[in-house]
């Protein structure tokens, strides 16, 4: 563990969430917070989940609970006894930020809701995150990413239009729930911070897929036309119905690439036919297309069939490097389809030291970790600490901090309350 020297260094989150909120609780601890994670007695079920290290089958050894959960301080802690409410009620009372991911009611069914959070600490803020939110027709619904994926809309648009929807293969709705969950209590904080008082904020899983299908949502509010999936291809851009090609095969792999308008759009696509040319691969009437007229919004198919007819053959000579380089050279917009190895080859990450190595002691090795999100003037944000083993920290919190006596905290333990 390293000196924490994050933005959020004099905070504590209470992280109470499951697959729907770590990256929350990560996020804030990434930022400098002291985060303690807490799970119900023998462990979280979710450290269940693979892959393993080394793929050895193990609660302590699953990845994904390392990725999600690492920044994390981890207690034990039973909530359905008594004992174990008033344990937490004292951990409130120091803490500045809680998040839970219960269904609605859950929570005040155990008088720990947030009435009685405030009364215990009225500057708490408390961010509850729910497949649906706290309230409205879905609210008391359980749902996994594939649920999220579809009822938020995603699925409608991914996919080819003659075969079923897809969800992305990795559960993205909870990375998108996570971070707006985040930002949501960074909001929250800022308030409190002007105020003095904490605040309840509820986020919504679907709602926050909003912005995961970019700008598809808003055809309906402006032209009253609901959009389709169309496998690589894009529509809507065109009052006349023409899709037009987004992704491209390419030497090795597939790049994003579409035929824009506007000024940038203008510039990208003569940028483009000048690179074609420089390989004797532009035809004559790219060459002498005039882009400043050229209007996306009324483009015929034909004409875009003709453009992505030689755009293709070319794409198909080059590979995702090449590509990438003269995107940024050239000052155009695309950018390649990347594998896992070509994330962690790229020079980009390197430049900012993006990676991490982070020592697992219990392990006897270390793990390379994508770093901090983000880098900051005032101070650091990345990971300070491996995800915590189960109980890691209970003495250190329940007798260290709390103030509890070693033979209560062996009653304790044996109780099942720790």
């Amino acid at each position: 563990m390293v000196a924490n020297e994050g933005l959020l260094a004099s905070f504590r989150v209470l992280d109470l969430t499951d697959e729907l909120g770590f990256l929350c609780g990560k996020i804030l601890g990434d930022l400098g917070a002291d985060v303690i994670k807490i799970e119900r007695p023998g462990g979280d079920p979710v450290r269940r989940l693979g892959p393993f290290f080394k793929n050895e089958p193990d609660p302590e050894k699953s990845l994904y609970w390392f990725g999600f959960n690492n920044n994390k301080r981890g207690i034990t802690l039973n909530l359905e006894s008594s004992r174990g409410r008033m344990i937490f009620s004292r951990l409130i009372a120091g803490a500045d930020f809680v998040i839970e991911s219960f269904l609605p009611g859950y929570l005040e069914q155990h008088h720990l809701g947030y009435a009685a959070v405030s009364r215990i600490n009225p500057r708490v803020v408390l961010t509850s995150i729910t497949p649906f939110g706290q309230s409205g027709p879905y609210c008391k619904f359980k749902a996994s990413d594939i649920e999220i994926m579809a009822m938020s809309g995603c699925m409608s648009l991914t996919g080819d239009p003659d075969r079923p929807p897809l969800r992305v293969t990795f559960p993205q709705s909870y990375s998108w729930t996570g971070s707006y969950a985040a930002m949501g209590a960074l909001i929250a904080h800022h308030y409190r911070q002007e105020t003095g008082q904490g605040q309840h904020v509820d986020v919504s899983a679907q709602a926050s897929m909003l912005w995961a299908f970019s700008h598809a949502h808003t055809f309906w509010d402006l032209n009253r036309h609901l959009e389709n999936r169309a496998g690589s291809f894009m529509t809507g851009r065109s009052i006349t119905g023409a899709r037009m090609r987004v992704f491209w095969p390419c030497k090795d792999g597939y790049l994003n690439f579409i035929i824009y308008g506007g000024e940038a759009g203008r510039r990208t696509n003569q940028a483009l036919v000048e690179w074609m040319d420089t390989k004797g691969m532009a035809p004559e009437f790219l060459k002498k297309k005039n882009w400043s007229a050229f209007n996306i919004a009324d483009v015929t198919q034909e004409e875009i069939d003709r453009m992505e007819e030689p755009i293709a053959r070319f794409f198909q000579g080059i590979t995702k490097k090449e590509f990438f380089e003269e995107v940024i050279k050239r000052e155009m917009l695309g950018y390649p389809v990347a594998s896992v190895k070509e994330i962690f080859e790229d020079p980009q990450h390197a430049a900012r030291d993006f990676w991490q190595e982070i020592d697992h002691p219990e392990l006897g090795c270390s793990i390379t970790y994508p770093g901090g999100f983000a880098k900051f003037t005032e101070g650091a944000c990345r990971i300070w600490r491996r995800a915590p083993l189960i109980g890691e920290h209970n003495e250190e919190v329940y007798v260290q901090e709390l103030g509890i006596s070693s033979a209560e905290f062996t009653r304790l333990k044996n109780q099942g309350v720790i």
